[in-house]
């Protein structure tokens, strides 16, 4: 089970859409199944397996499973509702092999907003209650060390997945680690407008392992979000974002961070806001991450004065 000391950095792997993407992966591997990457973690195991062992390769301490989007709400989007538990137990067995024997690796289960948020009524309470107590289930009994509530949107949807996450494992006899991770747009706020203040009041409630920020934008737009969650916020802070804001370059969607200048940025979210929880979100490759390990390598958390 992830449970680092509270003075030890975890980094976590990087992207897992974006480095698909520049995989050659048969089309054969899709079964007319395009843009569900989580269905590749049992038409194209090996693929999956591959992307993993690149990050364990680069020193990652933790892998996020392929399941972003393996939930009964997303995956029936492919005709695949009725598969949640095989997706999410094959995606988990498929990060176990990439970790092999190495010590000291952990597996985070990926849970994803899903595309449909409650507070704008595109979906009920109970519904979505319902699938992602299938999907923590799945993930849960297939072994994962960790759980990650990632790119949240919607508070309201953070509330009903911790919800059901901690449900869940009380009927499993379980006590997994739980991480959120909110994502803040330029503006300032989540899709929905609430600002990081008013996430941080919502989640504070929950026994939490860690709460931050992914995604959206690059680490240089976070700055003043994880200096708020610096002072205000009494856990541990993460903190994954893209390779920058990306840009269209004759058509393609490129990430322009160079692995340098990512780590230099993570770095000084360690040393001067007492980040702990750090690793890639889109854009971020294999090398992004191996520098990363190189640059924090005798790094620690700064001290943190939390606003009473």
């Amino acid at each position: 089970m992830l449970n680092a000391n509270d003075h030890d950095v975890i980094i976590f792997d990087g992207a897992c859409g974006t480095n698909l993407q520049a995989m050659e992966i048969p089309a054969s591997a899709w079964e007319d199944k395009e843009g569900c990457n989580e269905f590749l973690n049992v038409s194209a195991p090996d693929v999956i397996v591959q992307l993993h062992a690149s990050f364990i390769d680069a020193g990652a301490m933790v892998l996020e499973t392929n399941t972003f989007g393996a939930s009964r709400t997303v995956l029936a989007e492919y005709g695949l509702e009725n598969e949640v538990a095989r997706i999410n137990r094959a995606a988990v067995e498929n990060a176990r092999k990439a970790i092999g024997d190495r010590a000291n690796r952990y597996l985070c289960g990926s849970v994803g907003p899903g595309t449909k948020l409650p507070s704008l009524g595109h979906i009920g309470y109970d519904d979505l209650f319902t699938a992602y107590t299938e999907q923590f289930r799945a993930l849960a009994e297939a072994g994962v060390d960790a759980f990650i509530i990632e790119t949240c949107q919607d508070m309201m949807q953070v509330k009903i997945a911790l919800t059901s996450c901690f449900e869940t494992q009380e009927a499993l006899g379980v006590d997994i680690p739980v991480m959120v991770s909110v994502t803040i747009e330029r503006t300032g706020t989540m899709l929905v407008g609430s600002d990081i203040s008013a996430a941080a009041v919502t989640v504070e409630p929950f026994p939490i392992m860690s709460f931050g920020l992914n995604c959206a934008t690059g680490p240089s737009d976070m700055i003043s979000r994880i200096q708020y969650l610096s002072h205000n916020w009494p856990g541990r802070i993460s903190c994954i974002p893209n390779q920058g804001m990306p840009e269209v370059v004759d058509g393609e969607t490129r990430y322009p961070m160079a692995p340098r200048e990512y780590a230099d940025h993570m770095k000084h979210f360690v040393e001067a806001f007492g980040v702990s929880v750090v690793g890639g979100c889109c854009g971020t490759t294999p090398e992004h991450i191996r520098v990363l390990v190189e640059t924090l390598a005798s790094v620690t958390p700064g001290e943190r004065e939390i606003v009473t």
